[in-house]
């Protein structure tokens, strides 16, 4: 099992470098490090006073794996899932935040758990978790992976900005964000290509 360095390590390569893309809502991003979260954890890098986009390419990928480790991993409370699972939370957290716990929440609830669905992964999600992989050890992991799909053709569903992150703009296929969620989900499980374009083809 990998470690939560190496999981992060892995995170910042996938994220990539320096990118200010007017249809991506985070704003200035560099290897996964948005300018909100600069700002939230009130980090001026270059020491002029104020966090701005010159911070944010002032990050480094060390600098980086450090804050997806403290300010994500591990004040997220993800060390209570079960281990297999930590990986694709991991990942899918530094995407969308608490958006991550909501949709392992959602889940769980499908599977017949009892847990609200906060994005906050307390005592009663943690053990809630914990039960629903220990009942299904062999399928927690892809049906996360596979829900965090979902989620994604579900935000180009409703926003049109964001379709080109899930689907390729060059020749229809996957985009990044489906690629992204498949990398944590068995083969078996993945959708080819003609299944990708199905399900995209109400976008036009």
């Amino acid at each position: 099992m990998k470690t939560i360095a190496e999981i992060a390590r892995e995170i910042v390569a996938r994220e990539g470098g320096y990118s200010d893309d007017p249809d991506d809502p985070g704003g200035a991003t560099k290897h996964g490090v948005t300018i909100g979260t600069l700002r939230r954890l009130g980090l001026d890098l270059d020491g002029d006073g104020r966090v701005d986009a010159a911070d944010v390419r002032a990050v480094t990928a060390a600098e980086a794996e450090d804050i997806f480790i403290r300010h994500y991993f591990e004040a997220a409370n993800l060390a209570a899932l079960p281990e297999p699972l930590q990986a694709s939370v991991f990942d899918m957290y530094v995407n969308a935040g608490g958006g991550a716990v909501r949709i392992l929440q959602r889940l769980l609830n499908q599977m017949g758990q009892d847990v609200a669905v906060d994005g906050v992964l307390g005592p009663q999600t943690a053990a809630a978790t914990q039960a629903a992989f220990a009942a299904a050890p062999g399928h927690l992991v892809d049906a996360y992976g596979v829900a965090r799909r979902n989620f994604y053709y579900a935000l180009g569903d409703g926003r049109p900005q964001s379709r080109k992150y899930a689907r390729r703009e060059s020749d229809g296929g996957k985009g990044g964000w489906i690629k992204r969620a498949e990398e944590f989900i068995s083969p078996r499980f993945h959708l080819s290509d003609a299944e990708h374009r199905a399900r995209v083809a109400a976008w036009g």
